[in-house]
């Protein structure tokens, strides 16, 4: 399921998906392939983080690999940044389909050595 699939019809059901909307960003999550997707959409700064970081939190702890689809983030900073390294710190995150500004926000701080980011979402739930 992509982002947008998630986004535009999904909400909290018997299989297990669930959607997030507040304001300017959208968190969907669902299982693919064995592993927990976390899909991310919106801009995320300190004041917008929360709900992605709750996500994000409850899927490290029941699961061992995490994969932030990050197709839909607008803009990112310094909260994100964290956010990522803490959820890399607890579990095998993988961060799949990163926008231009995302990529280079990892690339300026050399967390993309650290972190495993991928193409597709696919790409990072297998393996």
């Amino acid at each position: 399921m992509s982002l947008d699939e998630g986004v535009a019809g999904r909400s909290s059901g018997a299989d297990g998906n669930r959607l997030q909307v507040l304001d300017q960003t959208a968190v969907v999550q669902y299982e693919w392939c064995g592993a927990w997707v976390v899909g991310a959409r919106g801009s995320y700064d300190a004041s917008s983080v929360k709900p992605l970081a709750e996500a994000l939190d409850t899927a490290a702890e029941k699961y061992p690999r995490v994969v932030l689809d990050a197709s839909g983030v607008t803009f990112a900073d310094s909260a994100l940044l964290n956010l990522l390294i803490l959820t890399h710190q607890a579990t095998d995150l993988r961060v799949a389909a990163p926008t231009r500004q995302l990529r280079r926000l990892l690339e300026l701080t050399g967390v993309d050595t650290v972190l495993k980011t991928r193409e597709t979402v696919e790409e990072a739930a297998t393996c």
